[in-house]
């Protein structure tokens, strides 16, 4: 196996701090697993952190004037400063929890649709998105422009699988109020130039939405060099738990905006003939929140943030160099999206001849190797390249080229073992 340079020196270390890597499945097999872009792997401090707050601090937030509601709170703000950070925010108010990124988007498209003056959105309208977004980002702006009598438009894409910017004039005009896209696609891998379509948008006044859930994990986002004035990432794909995800806002645009959901700690005052409500960032969070989920996200930061995230990107870079250089080497290989590594993130989606995606996926399950089938909540990607489905394999900080080895072994006994070629 050639030697690959960019892979985190401390691979070995780091892959024992994932218990779940050391598993064997049915008929011993190791474990080998390249689903991360779906769901990462959680590391053991991440899992201690969150058995420690259930064991030794569990209690509600901002509601309970006794100890273990103080330090409660604690760790549910701390874990509020470490968003932050990660993200470099200019305030820590400007960071929402929500219970994951589609709650995030779907809480901006939907006090969007309620929003008045300059942020109000109606007949005449426009709303921008790409053709290779998550379901995340095209449901909502969908819902809000049939609702509201606006127009939704989208940038399409290359036959290599990266945004055609070549009428980015004509898409974002003086009648575009909202831009929303990924910055890493999940299906397609590619990494989308954020901040020049931002620059883009802010010329004709419009807002800017980025889906963060695949770059967070892999690439250093800092919000205001982004260009985003609104951001969503989600904290199961950043070796945190499911259940958390994360609303960044400009301060400005997250004050103008109204509440999305009613309910406790939301408000200032209640009266029967009406309410006032909180500042931010409690004015998005009704309710009791994902106390110890966001324990368990400020923990994962933590960690991310002491490997360091270019070191994580440079380490994805050579894994996915060396497996696009390993999937070329299978007849009947056709990979989706860039095949430059350098302009992807660690998804590749792939279609076999011959053999359907779920097909693929069970055969290499049952060598102990975990990838994804299907559409990957991205019909209309998959349509643009006249396909209904595909199998993904996403690497992570912790995969090493060995098990890539094995992911091209086992798509060669998959054609073996379905006569194709």
């Amino acid at each position: 196996m050639p030697e690959l340079t960019g892979l985190l020196p401390e691979l070995e270390v780091i892959r024992k701090d994932f218990p779940i890597l050391e598993r064997e499945l049915a008929d011993g097999k190791r474990l080998v697993y390249l689903d991360s872009a779906n769901t990462s792997q959680k590391p053991q401090c991440v899992i201690d952190a969150m058995v420690d707050h259930l064991e030794r601090h569990n209690a509600n937030v901002a509601r309970a004037m006794h100890q273990l509601g103080a330090e409660s709170s604690e760790a549910f703000e701390a874990a509020r400063d470490t968003v932050a950070a990660f993200l470099n925010a200019p305030s820590r108010d400007e960071v929402i929890f929500t219970k994951n990124a589609s709650e995030a988007l779907n809480l901006v498209a939907n006090t969007l649709m309620w929003a008045t003056g300059e942020l109000a959105i109606g007949a005449g309208d426009e709303i921008v998105i790409t053709e290779m977004e998550h379901h995340s980002n095209i449901v909502p702006w969908q819902l809000l422009a049939e609702r509201k009598g606006a127009t939704l438009r989208w940038f399409g894409l290359t036959d290599e699988g990266e945004l055609d910017l070549s009428n980015i004039d004509e898409l974002i005009t003086e009648r575009t109020k909202v831009v929303s896209l990924t910055w890493v696609s999940n299906m397609l891998g590619t990494i989308n130039p954020v901040a020049d379509i931002a620059r883009r948008a802010h010329e004709v006044g419009a807002i800017v939405v980025v889906d963060a859930s695949q770059a967070a994990p892999q690439l250093p986002v800092d919000v205001v060099a982004s260009g985003a004035d609104l951001l969503a990432f989600t904290g199961h794909k950043v070796v945190g738990p499911t259940g958390i995800g994360v609303l960044w806002g400009r301060r400005e645009i997250l004050e103008k905006l109204p509440p999305f959901l009613g309910g406790g700690e939301m408000i200032e005052t209640v009266r029967m003939e009406g309410s006032t409500y909180a500042g931010i960032p409690h004015k998005f969070e009704a309710g009791t929140p994902p106390i110890v989920e966001a324990v368990g996200l400020g923990a994962a930061l933590q960690y991310l943030s002491s490997i360091g995230l270019e070191a994580i990107h440079a380490h994805e870079q050579a894994i996915t160099g060396y497996a696009l250089e390993g999937l070329r080497s299978v007849p009947g290989m056709r990979v989706l999206g860039p095949l430059d590594p350098t302009r992807r993130g660690g998804a590749i989606s792939f279609e076999l001849d011959g053999v359907h995606p779920h097909d693929i996926a069970q055969v290499l399950d049952s060598r102990g190797i975990a990838v994804r089938a299907g559409h990957h909540c991205a019909r209309p990607a998959h349509a643009r390249f006249g396909v209904q489905s595909s199998t993904r394999m996403s690497s992570y900080l912790y995969t090493t080229p060995a098990e890539i080895d094995t992911l091209i072994e086992g798509l060669e006994y998959t054609r073996s073992y379905f006569k194709v070629g």
